[in-house]
C-alpha cells in the first residue's frame, strides 16, 4: 500500500470567538493583593481544575453545615501524623464536622500526641530489632481501655479515656474532642493490621465487639447523609469499604441515602475510594469530588477554604 501526504485544504473552519472555551481571561489566576488575606489567595487562584473542586467541597461543606445536614470526615493515620488533627477537632467546635471514623491506626497516633507529645515511629530502623510497635503505654493503655469500654465502642472508650487524663497535650486529641464536643468518633478495625494487636493486652473478642458498636453507630450516622457531605481523607481500603456496607445497610433499611456530596482526598488516587465513595455511591443522585495532593497542603487549604464560606460564623 502507498499512501500519499493528505492535504489540508478545504478543510470547514470558524471564528474563535464563537468558539466555546474552556479557559477565559475571568478564569485566570490574579497576583494583584500579593499578601493579602487568605481570601484574596484563594480569589487569586485560577478558576479551573483543581481549584474549582477545592471552592465546590468548601462549598458543599458550608452550605450542609448551614442547612443543618452532616459533615462527616473519615480518616487515615496519615492525616494526624502529619500535624492536622487541630484543623479536625477545629471543625468540630465549629459544629461544622458532625462526625468522624478513623482506621484502627488513627487511635495510636492519637493517643501518643496526647500521651507524649510525639508519634510517628521510624519503621525502618525498629523493624530490623524486632521494635517496631512495642512501645509500651501505648499498647498497654489503649488495649485495656477498648476492654474496659467495649460497649461504648473504641471511639467513645478511648475518647473518654483521654479526655478524663492529665495528659499534657490531650486537646490535641481527636477523640477527646468527640467526648468534648459530643460528635461521634468511630474506628474500624482490620485485626492484625495495628500495633495494638501484637500486644498481650490485646483481645480480639473485645476489640471486635468494640469495632462493632462504632460500625452500627457510624451506619446511624450514614443513614441521615441525604443532603449532606461525606469525605475520605487518605484511606484507600478499610473505610471505603466500610462506607460501602453502611451504605448498602441503610438504604435496605428504607433510609433515603442518595443526595449528597462525595470527597475523596488523597496523594494518589486509588481505585477503591474511587469506585466505593466517588462513584458507586451517587450513581443515581449526587455527585463525587476527587482531590489530588499532599494532605499536609491540601487540608489546610480545604480548612481555610471553608473557613473563608462560613466567615462570620463562629
Amino acid at each position: 500500500m502507498r499512501f500519499k501526504p493528505l492535504s489540508p485544504k478545504g478543510i470547514k473552519t470558524y471564528s474563535l470567538k464563537e468558539r466555546k472555551s474552556k479557559v477565559g481571561v475571568e478564569s485566570l489566576a490574579k497576583v494583584e493583593g500579593c499578601g493579602g488575606s487568605f481570601r484574596d489567595f484563594l480569589e487569586g487562584l485560577p478558576d479551573v481544575l483543581a481549584v474549582r473542586s477545592l471552592r465546590e467541597t468548601a462549598r458543599a461543606v458550608a452550605d450542609a453545615h448551614r442547612a443543618g445536614k452532616p459533615v462527616v470526615i473519615a480518616m487515615g493515620a496519615h492525616v494526624i501524623k502529619v500535624g492536622l488533627s487541630p484543623m479536625v477537632i477545629d471543625l468540630m467546635r465549629r459544629g461544622v464536622v458532625s462526625a468522624v471514623a478513623m482506621n484502627g491506626a488513627c487511635i495510636v497516633h492519637d493517643f501518643e500526641i496526647a500521651y507524649a507529645g510525639c508519634t510517628s515511629e521510624d519503621v525502618d530502623r525498629e523493624l530490623q530489632s524486632g521494635n517496631f510497635g512495642m512501645a509500651e503505654e501505648t499498647g498497654r493503655i489503649l488495649n485495656n481501655a477498648i476492654k474496659r469500654g467495649s460497649r461504648k465502642g473504641i471511639g467513645r472508650s478511648i475518647g473518654e479515656l483521654i479526655a478524663g487524663s492529665r495528659y499534657p497535650y490531650k486537646d490535641k486529641s481527636i477523640l477527646s474532642a468527640g467526648v468534648l464536643y459530643d460528635v461521634p468518633v468511630t474506628v474500624h478495625v482490620a485485626l492484625g493490621t495495628d500495633i495494638l494487636h501484637i500486644h498481650p493486652q490485646m483481645s480480639g473478642q473485645k476489640t471486635g465487639e468494640a469495632s462493632m458498636r462504632d460500625f452500627r453507630i457510624f451506619c446511624s450516622v450514614i443513614s441521615s447523609l441525604e443532603g449532606g457531605v461525606y469525605m475520605n481523607i487518605g484511606s484507600a481500603v478499610v473505610l471505603p469499604e466500610v462506607f460501602l456496607k453502611a451504605l448498602t445497610l441503610v438504604r435496605n433499611l428504607g433510609y433515603r441515602v442518595r443526595n449528597f456530596t462525595t470527597v475523596n482526598m488523597d496523594f494518589i488516587q486509588h481505585y477503591r475510594p474511587l469506585t466505593n465513595v466517588i462513584r458507586r455511591p451517587t450513581k443515581e443522585g449526587g455527585r463525587g469530588i476527587s482531590l489530588t495532593g499532599h494532605h499536609e497542603i491540601m487540608l489546610p487549604l480545604l480548612y481555610w477554604a471553608i473557613i473563608e464560606e462560613l466567615k462570620g460564623e463562629r
